[in-house]
């Protein structure tokens, strides 16, 4: 939208993660720091997901955008 803020940027976020069902990490985990022109939102997380055995899947996520005023 036009001039977000960071509430509401955050808002955005807790709804798509509701949509979606995303559980590994919530709203609150995504840094959320305003920069010059606008703001940086930033998501960084571990999750290790048991497979076979003593096998397992780790994925390492770590994104940073841009939002622009």
């Amino acid at each position: 939208g036009q001039k977000p803020t960071r509430a509401a940027i955050r808002g955005s976020i807790a709804r798509r993660f509701d949509v979606e069902s995303v559980s590994v990490i919530t709203y609150r985990d995504v840094k959320v720091t305003q920069v010059d022109g606008g703001f940086e939102v930033a998501a960084v997380y571990d999750h290790t997901s048991p497979f076979i055995g003593n096998i397992s899947f780790t994925v390492h996520f770590d994104k940073t955008r841009l939002v622009r005023r």
